[in-house]
């Protein structure tokens, strides 16, 4: 007999998830709709502010949208992944979370792979559509290196916020009720991904780039493809560093991620 190998549990799991979710095909096309919808009134945002100004940031509308369908391609893969795991006190609160840690499974595994919304694909295929549709008609000077960019951003950006929402789900560990407080970095960080930096005040920047890089999602490979410099502290290169930012951020994420579990001290129950 075959062995299952170590990640057939997982596989199992998800799929049990996804099949849950697929059963009821009216509710989820629905929940689908609602998605791209969400995300459509995101794109009519960018689109109304250029509606009354010409640049923004240093950005013309072109650019801009360059800027927000990378961020928000990236936002969608990392919320599509572990968006639910913020939600940690919901499962300390049922004690599920104990049943999970009773698993010869790491938590964050099951986390993951027991709670994937389907509906969040509408919003991640809209942003891809819109990056598809702006690329064209953007001045980009295109070599095999800025070709290679463009994926490995989208790959990036999904590490970069896929390591904030663990991150945000650890601090729960310790504050419990914080989830507006985590909420201000993870969907926080997604909304000033999605714009120039050059509009945020100089340490609010160095703030979104250093402590939660969410400049390297979107602003900064805009500035790499189109061969720019940003403001001052933010040269156009950094754009390159996405994918290394997020392996980084997801070694940041595990090691709070572990520091959580071990102050954990079960739901009480």
């Amino acid at each position: 007999m075959a062995d299952p190998g170590p990640t057939s549990p997982y596989r199992a799991i998800l799929g049990s998830r996804l099949r849950s979710q697929l059963q009821y095909r009216t509710s989820f096309g629905f929940d689908l709709l609602n998605s791209l919808a969400f995300g459509a009134l995101e794109l009519l945002e960018v689109y109304l502010i250029f509606h009354n100004v010409r640049r923004l940031g240093g950005l013309d509308w072109p650019a801009s949208l360059l800027v927000f369908a990378l961020a928000r391609t990236g936002f969608a893969l990392g919320d599509l992944v572990v968006g639910h795991i913020d939600t940690v006190p919901q499962y300390v609160r049922a004690g599920t979370l104990d049943t999970l840690m009773l698993r010869p499974l790491p938590v964050l595994a099951q986390l993951v792979t027991g709670d994937v919304h389907l509906r969040r694909v509408g919003r991640t295929v809209l942003y891809l559509v819109v990056l598809a549709v702006t690329i064209p008609r953007l001045p980009i000077d295109w070599t095999p290196a800025r070709v290679a960019l463009v994926p490995a951003t989208l790959v990036g950006g999904g590490l970069i916020f896929s390591a904030i929402f663990v991150i945000a789900g650890a601090s729960q560990f310790r504050l419990l009720d914080g989830g507006e407080f985590a909420n201000a970095f993870t969907y926080g960080g997604g909304y000033v991904s999605s714009y120039s930096a050059a509009v945020l005040p100089a340490p609010v920047r160095a703030f979104f780039t250093a402590v939660v890089p969410a400049t390297f999602v979107g602003y900064l490979p805009a500035l790499a493809l189109l061969g720019r410099d940003g403001p001052p502290g933010l040269p156009g290169w950094l754009g390159w560093l996405t994918p290394v930012v997020g392996l980084a951020s997801w070694g940041v994420a595990l090691t709070l991620w572990r520091a959580g579990i071990r102050h954990y001290q079960g739901g009480g129950g």
